[in-house]
C-alpha cells in the first residue's frame, strides 16, 4: 500500500486557487456518486485557513449541508472576510456546483492564548492494537453485513480504524460507538493540514451512531442518509497519523432527523475535539 493513499488524502487539501479568496476542489477517482460531507468539510476549511494569518488556527466551525454535491465535477469555494479581530478571525465560505450553493460553513480561528483549562475525561477502551482492522471485521461479519457494506470496508485507504465492539453495530444499542483511528503514512507537521484532516475525519460513522440505536446501518437500503449541519470544536492541536478515539452517542432522533455527538480524544487522554451533527434518518417506503 506504501504512502500512497496518504498522498491521494492530501491531494484532496491541494486546492486551486482561481482569485481573490476563491478555490477550486476536486474529488478522488474513488468517490463513486456521493460526495462525502467531510471531504466538503475540509476543503472549505482549508480555503478559509488561506486567509488568516498562519499565527492563527482554527478552533471552531459551524456548517450546512445544503444541497447533495456530484463528485464528478469541480467545487468552488468562495470565502468572504467577515471579521478580522486582535484575537479572532471569522470567515465564510461557500461551496457551489453548476452556480448553485451546495454547502456553506463559518469558522473562527484564535491567537492562541493561555487561559483557565478542563477537559472531560476518556473512557476506558481496549488498545487499538488488540482490535481488528476494519477490512478484518468483513469476514467475521460477513453474513450479517449489508452488500454495500463490504467493499467500503475492504478498499484500500489512508485510514486505518478500529472498531470497539463491533458487535453493537448490527444490533439495537444506546451505548454509542467508540471508534479508534489515524492516518496511514508520512503527513507534514503544519497544524492547518492536521486541522483539515481532523475536520475530514469527523464526519465519518456519526449518523450511524443514531441508527445503531434502532439496530439500523447507514448501508440499509431502506434508509436514506444524509448530513444537514456538522459542528467542530478543537481544543489542542490534533496529530491525525498517531491514534485518535472518537467516543460517540445519539441522544435524540425525531421526525427523521438523528443528533450525534463526538468526542475526540489523543492517546494519552487528551480531548483534542467535540463534534455535533444533526442528520437525515429517513425510512423509505419503497426501494
Amino acid at each position: 500500500m506504501g504512502d500512497a493513499p496518504a498522498r491521494e488524502l492530501l491531494a484532496l487539501l491541494d486546492l486551486e486557487t482561481l482569485g481573490a479568496d476563491r478555490f477550486r476542489g476536486h474529488s478522488p477517482a474513488s468517490a463513486g456518486h456521493h460526495l462525502y460531507g467531510g471531504q466538503v468539510v475540509a476543503q472549505a476549511l482549508v480555503a478559509a485557513t488561506r486567509t488568516v494569518p498562519a499565527d492563527r488556527p482554527a478552533h471552531s466551525l459551524h456548517a450546512y449541508f445544503v444541497l447533495a454535491g456530484d463528485p464528478q465535477i469541480p467545487i468552488d469555494y468562495t470565502v468572504e472576510r467577515i471579521r478580522d479581530g486582535r484575537s479572532f478571525t471569522t470567515r465564510r465560505c461557500v461551496a457551489a456546483q453548476r452556480g448553485r450553493t451546495i454547502f456553506s460553513l463559518e469558522a473562527s480561528f484564535q491567537l492562541r492564548e493561555p487561559g483557565l483549562a478542563h477537559a472531560a475525561e476518556m473512557p476506558q477502551a481496549p488498545t487499538p492494537e488488540s482490535l481488528e482492522p476494519i477490512n478484518e471485521l468483513v469476514e467475521r461479519f460477513r453474513a450479517f453485513l449489508p452488500t454495500p457494506s463490504e467493499p467500503w470496508m475492504q478498499r484500500a485507504s489512508a485510514l486505518d480504524m478500529r472498531v470497539v465492539a463491533p458487535e453493537t453495530l448490527l444490533s439495537a444499542s444506546r451505548a454509542g460507538q467508540l471508534i479508534w483511528f489515524r492516518v496511514r503514512g508520512p503527513l507534514p507537521e503544519d497544524e492547518p493540514v492536521h486541522a483539515a484532516l481532523l475536520a475530514f475525519l469527523s464526519d465519518m460513522t456519526l449518523l450511524n451512531t443514531a441508527l445503531a440505536v434502532h439496530g439500523r446501518n447507514i448501508f440499509d437500503p431502506l434508509i436514506q442518509v444524509a448530513s444537514l449541519d456538522h459542528a467542530l470544536w478543537i481544543h489542542e492541536a490534533p496529530r491525525v497519523d498517531g491514534w485518535l478515539l472518537y467516543v460517540q452517542e445519539s441522544p435524540a432522533a425525531a421526525h427523521a432527523r438523528g443528533l450525534t455527538f463526538g468526542k475526540i480524544y489523543a492517546r494519552d487522554g487528551r480531548l483534542l475535539a467535540s463534534v455535533a451533527q444533526e442528520g437525515l434518518i429517513r425510512l423509505r417506503t419503497k426501494l
